[in-house]
């Protein structure tokens, strides 16, 4: 890159995160400026714009205020106090925005709890926000209510849309009490004494693995998201951001909202993500904005061409998770002007953006900001999956170009605060103490990254999804990329399996596949692309890969059933033979587990 290109880099970059710290700087852990108030002070400059759309109706942002103090008001009227929790659970809708928002203004916290979930899982959720009230709709309160016995509480259940033929004693419609509620702002003396430490929302982790996880959002970090991409999109009153992701997670639920709501900009949300119907309703709405996840740009990509994919009036998408295969052709094909990449977790206090447009970087520290910017990798061993330590006990730093753990500077502000989850005992899982000196605290991104020279960061793979074998470090989501460009290959999941008598695990690739995959093709793409030891040693295939509703693939199911045909189905495969890979008897996969088999 040449001087004059570095110095227009440098300006961009700049200009990108003196917005974002312009709009996140009047913050403070200690103040009593809450998420609601910033709402109101929207409010009050933006009354008669349009704020939010469904499928269903429009509100001005004067409408959804007065909606929103509805929620207030019939939560005060039923007893609930400062530091109590509502569970919410419904879909996309003007109502859910309007019910936690309302919620917040008399100091009450919000469980938002996924639609996908059911059973054990749903319980867990309902049991651990400790909500006794549940807020739902007519598409969710059935979960709920077949789940309630495994709840280790009582629940009162509101549902919107429920018919008088539903009622029961502990079973209510909704619609009338809220209507009834007074629409006047409730007195900012309700929720006096709070702060931004109190707790504003909890939003959970997908569940990728085990339970989920529900991170505690305070108002400062509610905030901060929603404030630092209303700053960093440059969005105005005249913008239109198009959002199909569940608002019950982070990326969906604050940080479209925020770049919409605390600029005028009009929010249109849809109930769920349609790949045929996402490009005909972006260019009906008039969207000059999208809020993405990664995987929701791969099925566009995948998706066959339709003539509405250019003809729309986007300038950026934004978002987290657009991996490197896919960023190239979603850009051009899609003649996307801007994409802005970050990269944060949901209760993490590492974040880093991609002002740049660089594709495939999550983002960048260029070396004259690295002591303002908390982001550290660290050297880190796959088997023990804990970051190595020197002689003297601390953490060792990468290398450019090597892999490592990222981890955050804890402390006492907005940007280094660490506010855990629910379960105490997994946010000291998620803390590491005394890495470069004794005493200091660090938060466990559980995410692998290596760093370029010029100061781009480049995500490899999830802590636990990286395996050893053959003595080398596999990345799973380097090898998913490889296969997903094999012939006939929809979906990969790629993970390692225990093999008795082996040292590390062997990769296996879970495939969705068409009618053009062929096993000796494959086999032929897997050698020229990959070094030995990456490539699968196992081959499943799979009629549909299980997400979660933000499309992350649900692995530990795939772990659990190995390599063994009872459990997989006999559409199983291991590399060997004339073909390259080569069906798997039950006399191989005998001779595997006796130690007889090579792999």
């Amino acid at each position: 890159m040449g001087f004059v290109a570095n110095i227009r880099r440098d300006v961009r970059f700049a200009r990108g995160l003196f917005r974002l710290l312009k709009r996140i700087k009047p913050i403070e852990l200690d103040s009593d400026i809450l998420l609601c108030d910033d709402f109101e002070e929207a409010v009050d400059k933006f009354a008669d714009n349009i704020a939010v759309e469904d499928e269903r109706r429009s509100l001005t942002y004067r409408d959804l205020d007065a909606m929103a103090n509805r929620y207030a008001h019939w939560a005060k009227g039923r007893g609930l106090n400062r530091g109590d929790t509502i569970a919410l659970m419904m879909t996309n809708r003007v109502e859910y925005l309007a019910a936690w928002i309302g919620f917040s203004k008399v100091g009450i916290a919000t469980a938002l709890i996924n639609t996908n979930l059911t059973g054990q899982g749903l319980a867990h959720c309902l049991t651990i926000s400790n909500a006794f009230q549940v807020v739902a709709d007519e598409d969710c309160w059935r979960q709920v209510e077949a789940t309630r016995p495994l709840v280790g509480h009582t629940l009162m259940l509101w549902v919107l849309g429920l018919g008088d033929e539903d009622e029961s004693s502990d079973r209510r419609g909704l619609d009338k009490p809220v209507r009834g509620a007074s629409s006047v702002r409730p007195s900012r003396s309700v929720r006096e004494g709070l702060t931004n430490r109190d707790t504003a929302l909890y939003i959970y982790t997908s569940g990728t693995t085990g339970l989920p996880k529900a991170a505690r959002i305070p108002h400062s970090r509610a905030r901060t998201y929603m404030r630092a991409f209303a700053g960093a999109t440059r969005s105005t009153p005249k913008d239109r951001i198009f959002n199909v992701l569940p608002l019950y997670h982070s990326t969906g639920g604050l940080v479209g909202v925020g770049a919409a709501l605390l600029n005028g900009a009009r929010l249109v949300i849809r109930k769920r993500f349609s790949a045929s119907s996402f490009w005909p309703d972006v260019v009906a709405s008039g969207a000059t904005m999208f809020v993405y996840i990664g995987e929701l740009c791969r099925y566009l990509v995948n998706s066959t061409p339709q003539a509405y994919e250019q003809k729309h009036k986007l300038r950026l998408a934004f978002g987290n998770g657009l991996r490197a295969d896919v960023w190239p052709e979603f850009q051009s094909r899609f003649n996307i002007p801007e994409v802005l990449e970050f990269y944060g977790s949901t209760e993490g206090n590492v974040s880093l953006f991609n002002f740049d447009g660089k594709q495939g970087a999550i983002g960048r520290v260029p070396s004259y900001l690295k002591k303002q910017i908390n982001i550290r990798l660290v050297q880190f061993d796959v088997d023990s999956e804990q970051p190595i330590r020197g002689p003297d006990g601390l953490c060792r730093l990468t290398r450019v170009g090597e892999i490592g753990e990222a981890i955050g500077e804890i402390g006492n502000d907005i940007r280094h605060d660490f506010s855990g989850y629910a379960d105490k005992a997994a946010s000291q899982k998620k803390i590491l103490t005394d890495v470069f000196k004794k005493g200091d605290r660090w938060f466990r991104t559980g995410d692998l990254m290596k760093q370029d020279a010029e100061g781009y960061f480049y995500f490899v793979d999830r802590m636990g999804d990286t395996f050893r074998w053959k003595g080398e470090n596999v990345s799973t989501s380097e090898v998913e990329q490889v296969l997903m460009e094999g012939p006939g290959v929809s979906e990969a999941i790629v993970y390692g399996v225990p093999v008795p008598g082996q040292d590390g695990k062997a990769g296996m690739a879970a495939l969705v596949t068409d009618a053009k995959f062929d096993p000796k093709a494959f086999a032929e793409h897997v050698e020229a692309r990959l070094p030995a030891y990456a490539q699968p040693v196992f081959v499943r295939l799979i009629e549909a890969a299980e997400t979660t509703g933000t499309f992350k693939y649900r692995k530990a199911d795939l772990v659990a059933d190995g390599f063994d045909p009872e459990k997989t189905g006999a559409a199983l495969y291991v590399r060997g033979g004339k073909t390259g890979y080569q069906k798997l008897t039950a006399a191989a996969r005998t001779a595997i587990l006796n130690g007889e088999g090579r792999l």
